[in-house]
């Protein structure tokens, strides 16, 4: 009798536990799929990831300090669509691991120092509103005046619209400020993960020493229907990813999201850190 009961009982699989891939369709184990970076075994596709994941993955455990975390969004224009702004931030806080569209976190890449900002594309969209901007410039202030390099992994739909022109402010306050970093003489890095359009691909995202996406992300400034309605012609196969834009010399590479800490490192050692150590040697 209790054999019949347990046969007849509802059989339930905890929620969460596979994630389908858009791509392939094939079934994935998540705890896998986490081990993988988020990364489909199967076809290579690239999940998206929120910012403290992308923090994590990015930066050595241990000696980390988030930065700005007091630069908070307000609500100045007393915005209201469908409901008001205030509520839809703290919807959006809800949703998101981050506070904002952006965070930055100070630390280090295989003992390399440097600065990491990640957008979260869960935050609103990654959207770039009064915040994003006011904690970019002040991370490019802070990694001139204190020698630190910058990478950025942007991810965004572009401007918030519930700060209207204040958000489009922000295109030319990121773009001055990367103006510190190249006068200081500090290199600044940018990943392009899926998507980034908008303002902020025509602002900070490709102001980078070096350029770089992940494979299959999508980077523009309007989408594909957009385009294609307003020049009335039918755009080329894999426009808008990150790999027609590396055979047309937009973008520097495409990298494997596995082998991106190591490259970042490179990069480093290329553009800072060793090229010091070389000086300071000759120097002696």
């Amino acid at each position: 009798m209790k054999l019949f009961e347990f046969f007849k009982r509802k059989k339930t699989i905890p929620e969460g536990l596979w994630t389908k891939c858009p791509q392939c369709k094939e079934l994935l184990y998540t705890p896998d799929l986490k081990d993988n970076l988020w990364v489909c075994p199967s076809c290579g596709y690239h999940f998206r990831i929120d910012a403290r994941t992308r923090i994590d993955i990015t930066l050595d455990e241990g000696d980390r300090k988030e930065l700005f975390t007091e630069i908070q969004p307000t609500d100045p224009l007393n915005f209201k669509d469908l409901k008001p702004y205030k509520e839809r931030l703290e919807e959006a806080k809800k949703k998101s691991s981050a506070d904002e569209a952006i965070i930055f976190v100070e630390g280090y890449i295989y003992g390399r120092k440097a600065v990491v900002g990640a957008m979260d594309f869960n935050f609103i969209g990654g959207s770039m509103g009064s915040v994003v901007g006011e904690r970019f410039y002040r991370a490019c202030k802070y990694c001139a005046e204190n020698k630190i390099p910058l990478i950025v992994f942007t991810a965004s739909g572009g401007a918030r619209m519930q700060e209207s022109i204040l958000s489009l402010m922000q295109m030319a306050k990121t773009s001055i400020a990367v103006g510190f970093l190249n006068k200081a003489r500090v290199p600044y890095i940018t990943v392009l993960t899926d998507p980034t359009m908008g303002g902020v691909s025509a602002s900070f995202a490709f102001l980078g020493d070096i350029i770089v996406a992940e494979p299959g992300a999508r980077i523009g400034f309007a989408g594909a229907r957009v385009i294609e309605q307003t020049i009335k012609q039918k755009l080329p196969k894999g426009f808008q990813t990150a790999e027609f834009l590396l055979q047309k010399g937009l973008i520097d590479n495409v990298v494997h999201r596995k082998d991106l800490k190591i490259y970042l490192k490179d990069m480093l050692d290329l553009l800072f850190y060793r090229p010091r150590e070389i000086s300071f040697a000759v120097s002696k």
